[in-house]
């Protein structure tokens, strides 16, 4: 590994970093939505099936990339892949990296901005109110655009300060601090009447409620809940050391991610069911349901309903915070080493485009409605070619890269450190990317667009 790179200074540091990128607006937001609109436990069982066979042997791939290479995501699929095509891999990834900060920063300067509505106690009001907030905020030519610009500073301000002292020590303060949140919130949800539907909605599955588009949605969650093919696990991987266990860290991130999807589950049903609101509200969930769920659940305690709303609009800062470094460090790396440029011009250049890239997808959601391709707003548009295109795609073709491009003696070492651990599993691991993998995403990929 080169010397100025840097790398992780700790295993704990690590994993905390590395599961940072994987938490965020996928776990705290779209999971919930997902396994509400999806039978509930029913979908949680599946979706930990497919972490199982498709989430931690993605992960585990991208690993033995980034470790391999030890380097920005496209320079080490070019490491591996011999100067040849296969770099064109690990640039789609640095590119679906780049184009997904820009419009992960817009929702992440949603979060900020209730935060701060919290605080003022503009959240407050009947059902028409708390919708209408959401619809004139969102829509509103500067409000988004300040808090984008906030929230891409704060990640910038992190990533310039490196691995260890940027990446590292901001994962070991906030991930903790997250997860203390959401405990003290899950415990307030749990503790409101009739809250044990909501428990027995996330529990106790329902298995006559499968179908073709749960084992679909649930694969697909899982693919976009641990940031597969999003450059970020490979960059990551570059800054891992070389005694560390790849097979032992994949699964020690996916159990934080999912552990940390389960627990959003328990925060949101319970006080959704506590007051009667269906689980099944969709995207609009955190935006606009949940305020209404706070207010009337806790309406005898408006102090506590006020402090736990609070709480929950930090706790999802603090989320998509951690993704926007991870998606940051993506493109700075690239920057950094394919443009010879300083760590921290690398960094700034990143910050710039993303506030020009935010700022358009945030006007084309009203203030500005020419800024549309094909009838649909750019937020949308990016939100689309990345994640129902470019996703599954990385996704694809990285497993045939190490399946069956990537020399099986290369794979062998990283997998098993040269042959000091997890030995027995080599062949179950080298089956499952080349086999059933593909085939997964495949199917996810023909799925979305009506094929099968």
């Amino acid at each position: 590994m080169a010397n100025d790179r840097g790398s992780f200074g700790s295993k704990l540091g690590m994993i905390l970093a590395t599961a940072g990128g994987a938490v965020g607006l996928g776990n705290i937001w779209r999971f919930p939505y997902m396994a509400g609109e999806n039978g509930g436990a029913a979908f949680i069982v599946i979706y930990v099936v497919c972490v199982l066979l498709l989430g931690i042997p993605c992960m585990l791939s991208e690993f033995i990339i980034g470790r391999r290479g030890s380097s920005n995501t496209f320079r080490a699929y070019a490491t591996l892949g011999q100067g040849k095509a296969w770099k064109y891999i690990g640039l789609l990834g640095v590119l679906t990296g780049f184009l997904i900060t820009g419009y992960y920063a817009v929702v992440s300067g949603w979060c900020l901005q209730y935060v701060f509505a919290s605080i003022v106690g503009e959240l407050k009001g009947d059902p028409a109110y708390v919708s209408s907030y959401f619809a004139t905020f969102s829509h509103d030519a500067l409000r988004p655009i300040l808090w984008t610009v906030v929230i891409l500073l704060m990640a910038h301000f992190v990533i310039i300060h490196g691995v260890r002292g940027g990446i590292e020590k901001a994962s070991k303060l906030m991930m903790p601090i997250l997860f203390i949140l959401l405990l003290v919130i899950v415990v307030a949800s749990c503790l409101l009447p009739n809250a044990g539907k909501g428990i027995e909605f996330l529990f106790k599955p329902d298995f006559g409620k499968l179908n073709k588009d749960v084992f679909l949605g649930a694969l697909g969650q899982s693919f976009y809940s641990l940031s597969i093919a999003m450059g970020c696990i490979c960059t990551y991987a570059s800054y891992f050391k070389r005694q560390t266990n790849l097979f032992q860290s994949a699964i020690q991130v996916s159990l934080v991610d999912t552990f940390i999807a389960i627990l959003a589950g328990l925060m949101i049903f319970p006080a959704a069911f506590s007051v009667g609101v269906s689980p099944d509200c969709g995207p609009s969930l955190i935006f606009i349901t949940l305020p209404n769920v706070f207010n009337q659940a806790f309406s005898a305690m408006p102090v506590v309903g006020w402090l736990v709303g609070l709480l929950f609009y930090v706790l999802l800062s603090l989320a998509a915070l951690t993704s926007l470094m991870s998606l940051h460090e993506v493109s700075t790396a690239f920057f950094h080493e394919e443009l010879h440029i300083t760590r921290s011009r690398g960094a700034s250049l990143v910050t710039v485009l993303a506030v020009i890239m935010g700022i358009f997808c945030s006007l084309s959601l009203g203030a500005v409605h020419s800024l549309q391709i094909g009838g649909k707003p750019l937020f949308d548009v990016f939100d689309f070619v990345t994640g129902q295109l470019f996703l599954p795609i990385g996704g694809f073709l990285t497993c045939i890269f190490i399946g069956w491009y990537v020399p099986r003696k290369v794979v062998w070492d990283e997998f098993t450190n040269w042959g000091t651990v997890s030995r027995g599993l080599f062949p179950i691991y080298l089956f499952v990317v080349r086999f059933v993998c593909p085939l997964a995403i495949l199917t996810i990929f023909l799925h979305q667009f009506g094929i099968i």
